[in-house]
């Protein structure tokens, strides 16, 4: 009996001391470790077809973006996504804050390298003036690029909607492209009984080149009620003077940055031989408006209103005071920062490619 006692008391000492030695173990769940974090999930992505037709995918919400043109980026700010907008090319400069953006070259040969540093998820690039081998280049990189073609003022509306569908801000795209289409309608109804005015829009002197009728610039005129006297379907036509001299144009035109400097280029004009048969040059009839012109970005349709005032300020003497008498057309406000006297020489392959990139 005193055995059998002694055994159980043993016994129960071991049973202590084990659930002692548990006690002090860690429990399963307070051992275990979480697995590390997975990655961030890679931002949701659309398909979308740009204006060459292409398929690509792109961010819900693009937020780092290339522009390979100024006239992108011109309408990225017109948007308010200048932002997100990490580069731009070394002829960005309106409006000035985007000569502070980060540069990656010209948009003919832009820096791939610099690019792709950039770790852009969109890269915007337009069919005028950018090459499909940049495109080639982008799509080997695996970096997503959206192509855009522009060739008259509404396909610009368009174009410039379709761009706040692509960057997220649709809203914002149909509140800019309703304002630039109201304020060319309410133009139309100023200018609809008015015959429109022939004119040759100057792009250079020497050679003399002029645009081509299928361009945006002439639809540009076209809006501002004016008609271009240059029939050709090239888009950068050499004109003979000869020929311009029998067509006798109403008005010269010039797009310039500075309308003192465009002022000095019409008097240099008017003594060269030729020029001084031309009705417009000896009656000083000609009209400087903004470089605008020369991009297809929204601010075309300020340039457009500013060339319509010039050539018919009899359609906006409502708006003077009752008091004054009209005033003749002012001398433009916003004149070319390539004026056509001040580089009479230029040969016309590398001034197409100058014009090329300041759009």
């Amino acid at each position: 009996m005193q055995h059998s006692s002694a055994h159980a008391m043993r016994r129960a000492r071991i049973f202590a001391s084990a659930l002692l030695l548990l006690g002090a173990l860690p429990v399963r769940a307070q051992s275990f470790t979480p697995p590390p974090a997975s990655a961030a999930p890679a931002p949701a992505m659309r398909e979308v077809v740009d204006e060459f037709g292409r398929t690509i995918r792109v961010p819900q919400i693009p937020m780092r973006i290339v522009s390979l043109a100024p006239s992108l980026t011109e309408t990225l700010y017109a948007l308010g996504v200048q932002d997100r907008l990490v580069g731009d090319t070394d002829y960005c400069d309106y409006p000035p804050d985007a000569q502070k953006k980060r540069k990656v070259g010209g948009p003919i040969n832009p820096n791939l390298e610099e690019i792709a540093a950039l770790h852009p998820d969109l890269v915007l690039v337009t069919k005028e003036i950018n090459r499909l081998d940049t495109l080639r280049a982008l799509d080997t990189l695996g970096i997503p690029a959206y192509a855009t073609r522009a060739q008259n003022v509404d396909e610009i509306l368009s174009t410039t909607q379709k761009l706040a569908d692509l960057v997220g801000v649709p809203e914002t795209g149909k509140s800019l492209t309703a304002d630039l289409q109201a304020r060319l309608a309410a133009l139309h109804a100023k200018l609809e009984a008015l015959p429109p005015s022939r004119v040759l829009f100057v792009v250079w002197a020497r050679p003399l080149i002029s645009v081509g009728k299928n361009t945006f610039i002439a639809d540009a005129l076209r809006k501002a009620d004016a008609t271009s006297i240059v029939d050709a379907s090239q888009d950068w036509p050499q004109m003979n003077l000869e020929e311009v001299v029998r067509l006798q144009p109403d008005y010269l035109v010039f797009a310039a940055s500075h309308a003192e400097s465009a002022a000095r280029d019409f008097e240099a004009l008017s003594v060269l031989p030729g020029w001084r048969l031309l009705d417009a040059v000896r009656n000083r009839r000609f009209a400087v408006i903004s470089e605008a012109v020369n991009r297809p970005a929204p601010r075309i349709v300020s340039a457009i209103e500013d060339l319509a005032r010039q050539l018919h300020p009899s359609a906006f003497q409502d708006a003077l005071a009752p008091e004054k008498p009209a005033a003749p057309a002012p001398p433009p406000s916003n004149p070319p920062a390539s004026s056509p006297a001040a580089h009479m020489t230029m040969n016309t392959p590398l001034f197409a490619w100058e014009l090329a990139c300041a759009r």
